[in-house]
């Protein structure tokens, strides 16, 4: 145990409580972004997927989350195409999600 400290280790354990937590802020900020609409798609998107994701894809969705949200939406209805930086299977995910899921959340 001294041992691992000292060469700063983290083991199983530790790795899985910074990954909840950072699963957490992402849901978090997934639900909190000051536009109902995205609130909802994304939220909703964060609750079914964020467990699933691989540690490339938390990082794909966290830049998405950067981006402001009125942008963000259009590319999530597909109002416009996402530009060729964010065009992410992350970002398809989020397309066919608002087709199907989201949809069926509203009715």
């Amino acid at each position: 145990m001294l041992y691992e400290k000292a060469l700063n280790i983290q083991g199983p354990a530790a790795v899985s409580e910074a990954r909840e937590a950072r699963l957490k802020k992402l849901s978090f900020r997934a639900w909190r972004r000051g536009f109902k609409e995205a609130d909802i798609i994304l939220g909703h998107f964060a609750d079914e997927h964020l467990g699933r994701m691989s540690d490339a894809d938390l990082d794909i969705f966290e830049v998405l989350l950067e981006v402001p949200d009125h942008d963000l939406y259009g590319w999530i209805i597909e109002r416009e195409p996402a530009p060729a930086d964010f065009d992410s299977e992350i970002m398809k995910q989020l397309n066919q999600f608002y087709k199907t899921a989201y949809k069926k959340i509203q009715s």
